[in-house]
């Protein structure tokens, strides 16, 4: 059985984390660390884990990196990039959750950063070019190679996958891509900020971070990297009253000739042999992928305007964020990458 150390423990990110673990026939919980609620079990801080992990909570200064086999860093930005060394001295593979090493330079680190507001100096500048995109429908051969794993963005998650079919088999005619996405309020984390109490989220629904949102650096480095030409993509994300969640919903000339018929082969091809991409002929919802780790695409013509729509759904917490990461430690550590992973959506 492979050890898991998880930094982070008491956010969403974490908790995530935990709930697949409890479940995963390869991989325990060694030791969860947090700055919060340190000294309390976890089930103190999520009562629903009571009788299913009453494991106490340690702070930073007392991990235990003996046995570990692969850590996982549910921390916000820059925290990671603080700690990296401490673990690749070590030998231990990271799955970090922030955008710490999501980029191969500091420049595209940087362009990420100031779009959010933060300082753009990398304080881990010499490893950058050591981390791996963690993508595993794309990148799985280096991951399974990987000491320092970017866990990609939610919404970035959601449009690559979304998008890279398209622009890698060239079915789109435009260099500029149109793209709004939709995300629940558990995307803001534990802590969300006056912007998401509930009196002001419930019944509203509002736009942010138009066109210069940081997940957006991420995907197009991808489809630029993948794709058959360069692309640019103009996103507009939305904030909606949904605890957990995320569509997008991206628009393109396509090319002549591409019906939804030969749209729909291509995205099937392409996603062959990826056990939690489905590609759908109806309109996905965000319910047909609660709880699950799945990506729902349905890619269609209109062939009235000659325009290629695109529709994706996944599950923020999970395909967007733990999950996702369970599937790269699975890759890591020489695993079935399913495992822990292989449920179906909860519903209602």
């Amino acid at each position: 059985m492979k050890k898991a150390l998880i930094v982070g423990a008491t956010g969403f990110g974490g908790l995530g984390l935990i709930e697949i673990l409890l479940r995963h026939p390869g991989i325990e919980i060694k030791q969860l660390v947090a700055r919060k609620d340190v000294g309390v079990p976890v089930s103190a801080v999520f009562p629903h884990l009571r009788g299913f992990c009453d494991m106490v909570v340690d702070a930073p200064e007392r991990i235990d990196f003996a046995n570990v086999d692969i850590a996982f860093f549910s921390t916000p930005d820059r925290a990671g990039m603080t700690m990296i060394n401490d673990f690749r001295d070590k030998g231990i593979p990271v799955i970090d959750f922030s955008g710490d090493f999501r980029f191969r330079s500091t420049d595209e680190y940087g362009v990420y950063a100031r779009n959010k507001g933060m300082a753009d100096g990398h304080l881990a500048a010499d490893v950058i070019g050591e981390a791996v995109y963690g993508l595993p429908e794309i990148y799985a051969d280096e991951i399974r190679s990987a000491k320092i794993v970017g866990n990609p963005g939610c919404f970035a998650i959601c449009m690559i996958l979304g998008l890279l079919p398209a622009v890698a088999g060239g079915i789109v005619d435009a260099s500029t891509i149109v793209c709004d996405g939709k995300t629940g309020v558990s995307g803001a984390g534990k802590n969300p900020g006056e912007a998401n109490f509930y009196p002001q989220r419930y019944e509203n629904v509002n736009t942010y971070r138009e066109g210069r949102h940081q997940h957006l650096v991420e995907v197009e480095n991808i489809l630029n990297r993948e794709g058959s030409s360069p692309v640019k993509v103009f996103f507009v994300p939305q904030i909606v009253p949904l605890n957990r969640g995320i569509m997008i919903t991206a628009y393109a000339p396509a090319k002549a000739g591409i019906n939804t018929a030969k749209a729909a082969s291509l995205y099937r091809d392409y996603y062959m042999g990826k056990p939690f991409v489905v590609i759908t002929d109806t309109s996905p919802a965000t319910t047909d992928v609660r709880g699950s780790n799945r990506c729902e695409i349905r890619p269609m013509v209109d062939e009235r305007t000659g325009t290629l729509f695109v529709t994706a759904v996944i599950d923020n917490l999970v395909k967007g964020q733990s999950g996702n990461a369970v599937q790269n430690a699975n890759l890591i550590l020489g695993l079935d990458e399913t495992l822990g992973l292989n449920v179906p959506a909860f519903y209602p």
